[in-house]
This record gives structure tokens, C-alpha cells and sequence, in this order.
């Protein structure tokens, strides 16, 4: 399915099935200010990503920015932002996308906002964390994103001291990633350690019930309180755990994706829930 992902043939039959639409609601929001109205009337938490990334021109890029920048006024305070930095140019330059991503960051901050670059493919995670790295000196609660498949995870949060840190599986391929699911699962575990003991914000981006439970283990045994970290999901995934560690106290923000440029996010999603896949297929052979 990754490999489906960034394919065009592929892209052209799912785009113009008439069943994608319906798989397509799911998971992406037609109406990013009435979604974010109700998660937000349920005592949800939000974080919003503009669809694109891996664009080829600087125009791209400032229409991407444009479209970040129009997306701040429909947040409430205390809202995220998702930024893919393939998205703001970094496959141009890293200082393209370093002025891009200030420029959002400059914006978010007086409303009250914060921002979250994305991880994306494997190759983009040095400039990743460089671009990151420049943007704290003046933006400090900048958060990024650590993927667990990643063998070299745990180094890069020993490294993040005191910065938001989004923790996640990872839903990308990369040459000598784990690719276990318990090989995936140690690594979750080993950078959620460091990061509840230490002086950051950790982000616990997982739907993984056992995951969910040892996170709430260690902020308990590390002395953290619901304010101090947070439960992340994705839109349209495990909505009703969602609402219960919500009402139990616990910060949970919801990934909000939308935008027309769904594609690839959807195939990402296909990809990490089999059951969804399957049902996804069969709709589009008997409809085809």
C-alpha cells in the first residue's frame, strides 16, 4: 500500500472511483471548520494538516503557506497546526523551508497556536530536525515528530530536551527500519520513557490500546499530570477511546487532515488498519 501511495496509475483508478468518496470522509474532512467546531464541543483537542507535500516549484510552496496561513483563523486558541515541511519547499532548500515554517510560526503565536512540523519520507527526516533545531531559538514550543520504526529514534529524542515531541509509529518505509510490529513496539517504548522523564511535552500518537496504557503508566510513575503530556489520534480512528480519555481528564487531540490532495495520506491510512483495506477493495471491484 505504501508503494500504491505514489503511484499515479493507481491514483487515477481510486481518485475517480465513485466508493472512494465514502472511504475518503472518513478519515479526511470536507469541512475543516465544522469538524473542528464539533471535536471541540466534545472536549477534544485538535491538530490540523493542510493535504500536500512534495512539491516541486517555489510557487507551490507559497501557495501551501498561503493555505496554513488562511487555516490559523478558523482555530481556536489552544489548536496545533501539522506542517509538512516537504510541503513549504525542503525538497528546494532547507532555508526555503525554515522561512516558510517561521513565517506560520510567527502567525500562530499571537492566536494563541502552536505548530507541529510532520514527519514524512525517510530522506527529509536530517532536514527535518534541522529546520526544527534553527526554529526553536525563536520559537521554542515548536514540536516535531519522531517516528518509533526509525532505528535511530531513540538518539533523536535523547537529543529533543525540553521540546513537544510528537512520538508516533511511523507510517513511511526506510532502508534498515524496523519492520516488526514488536520490533516497532520496543522502540515506541524505549522513546516514551526518555521522554516522560525528561523536561519536554511528550505527544503519544498511537491508537495501540497496550501502548495507551503504559503511557498512562509512566506518567503516573514519572510524576507527570494530565497537563504535562498528551494523547494523539487521527481523525475518524478510534473515536469513541477518543471521547473516553477525554472525559477521563486526559489532554486528547485529534489529527485533522483536509484538502483535495488526499491521496497518498489515504493510502498511508489503508495501509495501518487491514480490516478498512480490505473493505476498501471490495468496494471498488464490485463497483468497478
Amino acid at each position: 500500500m505504501l508503494a500504491v501511495s505514489k503511484s499515479q496509475r493507481a491514483e487515477r483508478v481510486i481518485t475517480s472511483s465513485p466508493v472512494t468518496k465514502d472511504v475518503v470522509g472518513r478519515y479526511v474532512a470536507d469541512d475543516i471548520g465544522a469538524a473542528v467546531r464539533e471535536l471541540t464541543r466534545r472536549g477534544l483537542l485538535v491538530t490540523v494538516g493542510h493535504l500536500g507535500e512534495e512539491v516541486t516549484d517555489r510557487a507551490q510552496a507559497e501557495r501551501a503557506v498561503s493555505a496554513y496561513l488562511s487555516l490559523l483563523d478558523l482555530l481556536p486558541a489552544g489548536a496545533d497546526v501539522s506542517v509538512k515541511l516537504t510541503a513549504l519547499g525542503l525538497r528546494l532548500s532547507e532555508r526555503l523551508a525554515y522561512d516558510h515554517a517561521a513565517a506560520i510560526c510567527r502567525a500562530a503565536a499571537p492566536r494563541d497556536l502552536t505548530v507541529t512540523l510532520d514527519a514524512e519520507e525517510h530522506d527529509t527526516i536530517a532536514g527535518l530536525h534541522a529546520v526544527h533545531a534553527a526554529l526553536r531559538r525563536d520559537h521554542p514550543d515548536v514540536g516535531v515528530v519522531v517516528q518509533a520504526y526509525l532505528p535511530d529514534s531513540l538518539d533523536r529524542v535523547e537529543k529533543l530536551g525540553g521540546a513537544r515531541v510528537r512520538l508516533c509509529k511511523g507510517a513511511y518505509t526506510a532502508p534498515g527500519a524496523y519492520t516488526s510490529a514488536a520490533d516497532i513496539d520496543r522502540s515506541f517504548v524505549r522513546c516514551l520513557k526518555v521522554l516522560m522523564a525528561g523536561t519536554g511535552y511528550p505527544m503519544v500518537a498511537t491508537h495501540d490500546p497496550r501502548l495507551v496504557r503504559i503511557a498512562s503508566t509512566m506518567a503516573v510513575l514519572d510524576g507527570r499530570d494530565p497537563t504535562g503530556f498528551e494523547y494523539q489520534m487521527l481523525y475518524g480512528v478510534r473515536p469513541a477511546e477518543q471521547t473516553r480519555l477525554a472525559g477521563l481528564g486526559a489532554r486528547m487531540r485529534v489529527y485533522i487532515p483536509y484538502g483535495a490532495d488526499w491521496y497518498a495520506y489515504l493510502m498511508r491510512r489503508l495501509a495501518e488498519r487491514p480490516r478498512n483495506l480490505t473493505f476498501f477493495l471490495r468496494s471498488l471491484m464490485s463497483r468497478g
